[in-house]
């Protein structure tokens, strides 16, 4: 099955169920498909939103970290898009690839992508900047040289990975929460710890999980490749989480950690 087929169901459907985030990355190599499928959307009077009504982000590949590499690869990515500008761009990982963990490199490369970022960000090329898999070392390190705060970081937080400090660092500098794997790639689904409060709830298990995110002020990006699902998501707005039940889902990471995705804490 083509990836146009697989994603155009589920976009049209997320736009004309209100979602207005569309997150992709160089590594998806969906970001053609994407523009195709988005401009067949502002196009179509009937889904009602124009590029103005929405907002885009995509990363940059380990692979073309670097002041040169990095400005080169989000020109690149727009024209794939067929965008003018991306409402928010990310390094995607801290790491450079090919290169050891280790490898003072991946420190150098990725401060000089930083500073691509907010070249173009001058440019008007991108309107928000960010970061991805940062741990509180990679940020700190980041903060203490860069012209621009980030505006956002993107890293995986669900009730079984709770990275405090992390938090800490993004609430003190105001920058955007953004939890990816908000589902922990689906083993969360079947979490005992989290169906106890499912069933009080009466929802399902993943609009718990988004919404615990959503009250704690964290953006959530969930994928999915069914649009029923997509609108089952898009639900998670219609109610509320008591007091109670968010200190259950705070204090599951306490008795057992688990990281789903990618681990950066050895990077340089």
């Amino acid at each position: 099955m083509k990836t146009e087929d697989i994603l155009k169901p589920v976009l049209e459907q997320a736009i004309r169920d209100g979602y207005r985030l569309i997150d992709s990355a160089t590594v998806y190599k969906n970001e053609q498909v994407l523009g195709k499928i988005l401009n067949q959307i502002f196009n179509d009077s009937s889904f009602g939103v124009q590029r103005k009504d929405l907002f885009i982000t995509s990363k940059l590949s380990p692979q073309n970290q670097g002041y040169d590499a990095c400005y080169k690869a989000v020109n690149d990515s727009l024209k794939r898009f067929g965008l003018d500008y991306f409402d928010l761009y990310l390094i995607h990982w801290p790491g450079t690839a090919k290169k050891k963990l280790n490898d003072p490199i991946n420190q150098e490369n990725r401060m000089g992508s930083y500073r691509a970022l907010e070249t173009l960000y001058q440019e008007g090329k991108v309107r928000h900047i960010g970061i991805s898999n940062y741990t509180a070392k990679h940020l700190e390190h980041l903060i203490e040289r860069c012209k621009i705060i980030p505006h956002v970081h993107q890293f995986e937080l669900h009730p079984r990975l709770v990275q405090q400090d992390i938090l800490n660092l993004c609430d003190q500098y105001q920058i955007q929460i953004q939890a990816y794997s908000s589902l922990g790639e689906g083993k969360l689904l079947t979490d005992e710890s989290i169906l106890d409060i499912v069933k009080k709830e009466k929802n399902d298990t993943a609009q718990v999980l988004l919404r615990w995110a959503i009250q704690h002020n964290w953006i959530v990006i969930p994928k999915s490749s069914n649009p029923d699902r997509v609108s089952s998501n898009a639900k998670v707005l219609s109610f509320e989480l008591s007091e109670e039940e968010m200190n259950q889902l705070d204090t599951i990471h306490k008795i057992d950690t688990q990281r789903f995705c990618w681990d950066p804490t050895e990077i340089y």
